[in-house]
């Protein structure tokens, strides 16, 4: 339901600025008259001018030059109130112009405003900013949308392919059929599994419980040890306990996500995975970090972004679906860390995951 219309802040303004001014002439005109009936009643000899009119012939006298004045003051305040009422309010219009843009679709608008910092600069700024974040959120979504849906399509893809060759060769081995349509659907099925996992950790939707990064280490290391046996990739665990707040389940699923990622992307038969924990000055802090090959410094930027995967990285069947890293960052920020990827000297890569210390109360 819409409002009523109503006066503008323009004209509002006008009025009070014209009303004060109003006021303020009044009170100025009224101080002169009385002093003049007061001097004038006194009969000063010493007054340099004498007043001798009576006081009724004196008001008189004054009262049209007040209300000449009073009209005078009346326009002025009119008139210079909307003209300043219109300077003060231009920023804000400048930024309702910017608002409509944004409402139409338009992200890429930018007020500026200009001139030094005040009120209406710091909104401007303020609205800039917001613009921003949202212009890259929405950039990240569509992407992500893009992304999701061509990882979505190519399993859907390639099992209509699959049974368009077997409806068409009856006597093509079933067996072979059924067990290529296991693997598609598999990853099919831990894609959506992950896209899950990240729209969870996104709306932080979870309860709260003291979760130690030292034992979800050492849980992840001797879960995916058998993947890492295959490979021929050690794994070591160690550091102090590392105790933080956060969901059980989550932290679980970042800690597993960083020691896998670094298991499949490390030296074949000769790699090493190192995850430490430790406590820093306001925090905990989780270290994985692996052997490999090299890393550019613009690649590893990109890891965290959805769907991306290193340009010399061979997907294999334990590759994962290019959301290990989304997830381990959606996770940390889900839980007001931060996470940090640098290549690692001699290649491979180094992924700290800082997040707020959570102290234990002392009994009572």
């Amino acid at each position: 339901m819409g409002r009523k219309p109503g006066l503008s802040v323009r004209l509002k303004l006008t009025l009070s600025y014209a009303g004060f001014v109003m006021v303020a002439g009044a009170l100025l005109l009224a101080a002169v008259g009385l002093f003049l009936l007061y001097y004038q009643r006194l009969g000063f000899e010493t007054m340099p001018v004498v007043m001798s009119p009576p006081g009724r012939v004196l008001i008189r006298g004054f009262a049209p030059s007040a209300i000449a004045v009073l009209i005078f003051l009346l326009v002025f305040g009119l008139a210079g109130g909307w003209v300043l009422a219109g300077r003060m309010l231009a920023p804000l219009t400048r930024v309702t112009d910017a608002t409509r843009l944004a409402a139409d679709g338009s992200l890429a608008h930018r007020i500026r405003l200009p001139g030094r910092k005040d009120e209406f600069r710091e909104l401007a700024d303020a609205f800039d900013t917001m613009l921003e974040q949202l212009e890259s959120h929405v950039t990240a979504q569509q992407r992500f949308a893009a992304n999701a849906s061509h990882e979505l399509r190519t399993p859907l893809a390639v099992t209509r392919t699959l049974l368009e060759v077997a409806r068409k060769d009856p006597g093509r081995d079933a067996g072979e059929l059924v067990d290529r349509l296991h693997a598609v659907n598999t990853r099919a099925i831990d894609l959506t599994e992950a896209l899950l996992v990240l729209s969870r950790a996104g709306r932080r939707s979870f309860a709260r419980e003291t979760v130690d990064l030292s034992l979800t280490a050492e849980e992840a290391a001797e879960t995916l040890l058998p993947l890492a046996e295959e490979r021929g990739v050690t794994i070591e665990t160690s550091g102090e306990p590392a105790p933080t707040l956060g969901s059980p389940a989550l932290l679980q699923q970042l800690t597993t996500n960083l020691v896998h990622n670094a298991i499949v992307h490390n030296l074949p038969g000769a790699g090493t995975v190192w995850a430490t924990t430790s406590v820093r000055p306001g925090g905990v802090v989780l270290t994985v970090e692996n052997t490999g090959t090299a890393l550019t410094p613009r690649l590893v930027s990109t890891l965290v972004e959805p769907f991306r995967r290193g340009t010399d990285r061979i997907r294999t069947g334990d590759a994962g679906v290019g959301l290990g890293l989304a997830i381990v960052h959606s996770i940390t920020q889900a839980h007001d860390g931060t996470l940090t990827l640098t290549p690692r000297d001699g290649g491979g890569l180094h992924v700290t995951v800082r997040l707020p210390i959570c102290v234990a109360r002392r009994p009572r």
